[in-house]
């Protein structure tokens, strides 16, 4: 039955800096938000538009805390994931195409959380390592189908290398923090960040506060 459901809703360098941003586009008009007021929220897994295959899941895991600490009650990733999977929807895409109300349907949230990533992972460059995670989301209402927020953030994590002896060691110092870059998963840590800085309520032109929040406002 569920089946038929699914798919009929089709620290190493001299330097380690975080950075990041939350960006909207002008104002934010919350009217529809707050007349929605979703207490529970399903997050897809997110869409990937960069080339490191980690991407999907190193976000997807980052995403509840931020969530419940603005007061929403976050189905669990792990079972909303192999909920699609038993159903035979295992990509992304699929997942994001079923419609708002099976979504409902099925998992009984009040609304659905869209991500898509679009930066992930080290960009390497002469005398540095930049790993940067950058991604978008997208607050869905599940009853309506109405879009109830938008927002965007990114954080990096700039690695500069220094072993001493003039650019010689520089050199050396930043082939040293690449190496290490690429055998541990950096990106994981600044997902985490750039997490954060999305889907934590109160920023400007971020989410609201839920209902689970002392800083929910009801009226």
């Amino acid at each position: 039955m569920m089946q038929r459901l699914l798919k009929t809703g089709l620290c190493l360098g001299a330097a380690v800096l975080f950075t990041g941003c939350a960006t909207s586009s002008g104002h934010t008009d919350y009217s529809a938000y707050k007349a929605s007021r979703p207490r529970s929220i399903v997050v897809l897994p997110p869409l990937n538009e960069s080339p490191d295959v980690k991407a999907t899941y190193g976000m997807l895991a980052q995403v509840s805390y931020p969530l419940a600490e603005s007061g929403y009650y976050v189905l669990p990733v792990a079972l909303v994931d192999e909920t699609f999977r038993q159903n035979g929807l295992t990509a992304a895409g699929d997942m994001h195409a079923v419609a708002p109300g099976k979504l409902r349907e099925i998992f009984g949230a009040d609304a659905a959380l869209y991500i898509k990533v679009t930066e992930y992972g080290a960009k390497y460059r002469l005398l540095s390592s930049d790993t940067v995670v950058a991604a978008t989301g997208k607050l869905v209402d599940l009853r309506t189908g109405t879009t109830l927020w938008q927002g965007a953030a990114s954080s990096a994590n700039s690695s500069s290398g220094n072993a001493g002896g003039g650019i010689v060691g520089a050199l050396i110092g930043a082939a040293i923090a690449q190496a290490v870059n690429s055998t541990v998963d950096t990106s994981y840590k600044v997902a985490g960040a750039a997490s954060n800085k999305l889907l934590s309520a109160g920023q400007p032109n971020g989410l609201l506060y839920g209902p689970r929040s002392p800083r929910y406002e009801s009226d």
